[in-house]
């Protein structure tokens, strides 16, 4: 009963905080001078997510095969070197990636989707390898007992098994991924980050506002998607959320 009581207060004075917070918003002109930036929102939101869409791709359809091989048993000596390998890469700042890519690659938006994709690459791989690793030798055993080749194990036994650890390294690098683009409008590939760092640039906090709250906001809609995802394609027997 205490507990409920204290909710019931916390509820209220959120939406007092909230309601508040729009009334001064309206009165101070604040929220007019967001809305002025509107359409430029709905334009760069659009290359965001192009640029978000293209690199998450990319990166899922390399990573979780990467993954896969380097978790088979013919990889065993070498998979384990591979994958710090690649933990040392989740290291480097991916603003120096996106250095490195301008470097190579020029400016615009081929350098910004190679160093999105690198970043985005990592934690898929590591939550393939993780996942697949995971799976009971029991399980894997006993489908062998009963005649399953190697690929039938895999995708009979192994994967939707692994599919719960998989889908969290997808939630987790597309959500970074999103909170990353703004990065890219440093070399010339456009997104929220036009907003933000111009906003910076000219003390305004209401155009950096423009580009930071959608950002925000993006990464908690995929986010969610991805989570809605897992729920549905998940097995139920290896879903946490459907337990």
């Amino acid at each position: 009963m205490p507990i409920q009581y204290f909710k019931g207060i916390g509820r209220f004075a959120l939406l007092v905080a909230i309601f508040a917070a729009g009334v001064w918003a309206q009165s101070s002109g604040v929220l007019d001078d967001f809305l002025y930036y509107l359409p430029d929102v709905e334009y760069l939101a659009k290359q965001h997510l192009w640029l978000t869409a293209i690199s998450g791709g990319l990166a899922i359809l390399i990573a979780i095969p990467l993954g896969i091989v380097l978790s088979r048993p013919a990889m065993d000596r070498y998979a384990e070197t591979l994958m710090q390998g690649l933990n040392v890469g989740t290291t480097i700042p991916t603003l120096a990636v996106l250095a490195l890519s301008m470097s190579f690659l020029g400016i615009g938006t081929l350098p910004a989707v190679f160093g999105l994709f690198v970043a985005t690459l990592l934690p898929i791989t590591r939550n393939t390898y993780a996942g697949l690793k995971d799976v009971s030798p029991a399980l894997i055993e006993a489908a062998a007992g009963i005649g399953m080749s190697p690929l039938q194990r895999l995708i009979k036994v192994e994967l939707p098994n692994a599919l719960y650890v998989i889908f969290a390294g997808i939630r987790t690098a597309l959500t970074l991924n999103v909170g990353t683009v703004p990065l890219a409008f440093l070399i010339g590939a456009g997104g929220l980050g036009e907003l933000i760092f111009t906003g910076i640039d000219l003390y305004d906090p209401v155009m950096m506002l423009a580009g930071a709250i959608p950002t925000a906001l993006l990464a908690i809609v995929v986010d969610a998607l991805v989570a809605l995802a897992a729920f549905l394609i998940v097995p139920r027997e290896v879903n946490p959320s459907r337990a």
